[in-house]
């Protein structure tokens, strides 16, 4: 198979028939081998009806829904686990994605050998305020400090080999990073394309002002993973030994002086009303902690990890 067409959705019951019969469009006049993989997180209106309705007249239309709304993630996870086509295409079920986008994508991967390729929104048709400029913002910082460089993270046009899907594991809200996940797991072959960004034809975003947040403290996750993921110890302790012995040292100077003074005959206080020893218990303490969370880190990597992070309610053709 060509391609698989990848599309989470959410209450998005008006666009569903107008995407799949441009996208079915572009497959055959194109020749394509192709499935259309619908992915309903949790919709309450009448989406997954639809999905029925598509798929019973075109055998190339399957469906996964969600129990309950689990996120943009685990969604694109679910579907990444079905999916048989050489080039997976990634794009959001509003119309806001161009479906005819797809061949050049297409060909960027089979002809390029590009591993992965990321849409570029270069020009938008969202608010300034409550998304281009923070888009804007959260790229550069983006950029940065993941060491890829792209212009558009959040964009959800994205095409793919197959063996990119097949070893990431997406995850918690970490479907903006996927080019870093891809990068981590050895597909250095990553670019972007400038694609064409469409008004919203039909209802309202599902994201709000928050994902810009959310972002940013998946982007510090996913930066913390990439170093220490697999050797928390090497953080965790090292902290740890470090703040250990700054007080263990702290509270020896603490002793000594209080002895010579004794020896002395000099006048002191007691070792408990000098605010330095609490400073240094503290310390300790915190050494000690600190420690001890990477060995539970350890514990943690070496134990089976819990797969279940989503319930699927109904498939079609899958």
């Amino acid at each position: 198979m060509d391609i698989s067409v990848v599309i989470p959705l959410l209450n998005e019951e008006e666009s569903l028939i107008e995407l799949h019969d441009w996208i079915a469009n572009i497959m055959q006049s194109n020749h394509y081998s192709y499935e259309i993989l619908f992915i309903d997180d949790g919709s309450s209106d009448n989406s997954w009806n639809i999905i029925n309705e598509l798929s019973n007249k075109n055998k190339n239309v399957k469906g996964i829904k969600f129990q309950i709304n689990y996120g943009k993630s685990q969604a694109l996870n679910a579907a990444f686990k079905e999916v048989q086509g050489d080039v997976i295409i990634t794009m959001d079920a509003d119309l806001q994605d161009n479906p005819d986008e797809i061949p050049g994508l297409f060909d960027l991967i089979k002809n390029d050998d590009y591993d992965l390729i990321s849409g570029w929104k270069k020009k938008r048709y969202d608010s300034k305020i409550r998304k281009n400029i923070p888009s804007k913002l959260f790229n550069a910082v983006a950029r940065s400090t993941s060491g890829v460089q792209l212009h558009d993270f959040n964009c959800g046009l994205k095409a793919y080999k197959r063996e990119v899907v097949k070893n990431i594991d997406v995850y918690g809200e970490m479907h903006r990073y996927i080019p870093v996940l891809a990068k981590n797991a050895g597909f250095s072959n990553i670019t972007e394309k400038i694609v064409q960004h469409q008004a919203r034809k039909y209802g309202s975003t599902k994201f709000g002002a928050d994902r810009f947040i959310n972002g940013f403290l998946d982007l510090i996750t996913i930066n913390f993973l990439t170093k220490f993921g697999r050797r928390p110890m090497h953080l965790f302790g090292l902290l740890g030994t470090f703040m250990f012995v700054i007080g263990f040292w702290a509270s020896a100077y603490i002793g000594i002086i209080k002895l010579i003074k004794l020896y002395n005959h000099e006048p002191t206080i007691l070792v408990t009303d000098n605010p330095w020893f609490y400073i240094a218990l503290i310390a300790m303490i915190l050494g000690s902690q600190l420690f001890l969370a990477g060995f539970l880190g350890e514990l943690i990597l070496r134990s089976k990890r819990d797969d279940k992070r989503y319930s699927i309610q109904h498939k079609i053709n899958l």
